[in-house]
């Protein structure tokens, strides 16, 4: 054991004491530590103030927009539900497929075209599955010497019948034969 007589323990006792006036001599008071959090404490009351008031703002602002907008949308009004009636029927009459009515399928699912001769195919007016479907042999033909493709390409990878495949929505079939 660390002490054992008892003047060993008087001293022990002495220098605790005197730690603990020489920790109350130099201590502050805690003053300053209150009068700093009054201060972090007013600063932040500030700033929830500032906030409060731009939300307010920001929130009259977007009711006037929201007012405008409604006093807009019923000046309008039948002029653009008929507007609207009128694209939709002329989408829906041009058969226009493909994603979002663009008129087009991603030729490049088929085995054998990539994206620069789907471009081509593109730029020469085959841009669905059922123009690729409704291709004879001559067209076959004239396409792979127009496209410098091997004589026999297009009927050797079976383009027609992967075409009519996806155009019929099998996917997972044709994935499973030409994945």
């Amino acid at each position: 054991m660390l002490f054992q007589t008892p003047t060993q323990f008087a001293v022990l006792a002495l220098l605790l004491f005197a730690g603990w006036l020489l920790g109350l001599a130099s201590s502050s008071g805690g003053k300053k530590w209150k009068q700093r959090f009054r201060d972090e404490e007013a600063a932040h009351k500030a700033y929830r103030a500032e906030v409060a008031a731009d939300i307010k703002t920001r929130d009259e602002r977007l009711r006037e927009i929201e007012v405008e907008r409604d006093r807009l949308a019923k000046d309008r009004g039948t002029a653009t539900t008929a507007a609207a009636t009128t694209t939709a029927a002329a989408t829906a009459s041009s058969g226009g497929g493909g994603f979002f009515g663009w008129g087009r399928d991603n030729l490049s699912r088929i085995r054998g075209i990539d994206a620069d001769l789907e471009q081509a195919l593109g730029a020469r007016g085959i841009k669905t599955y059922r123009a690729i479907e409704n291709l004879t042999e001559a067209d076959e033909r004239a396409l792979e010497d127009d496209l410098r493709l091997r004589p026999g390409t297009i009927d050797g990878e079976r383009w027609r019948e992967q075409a009519a495949m996806l155009r019929e929505g099998h996917d997972d079939d044709h994935r499973s034969r030409w994945g």
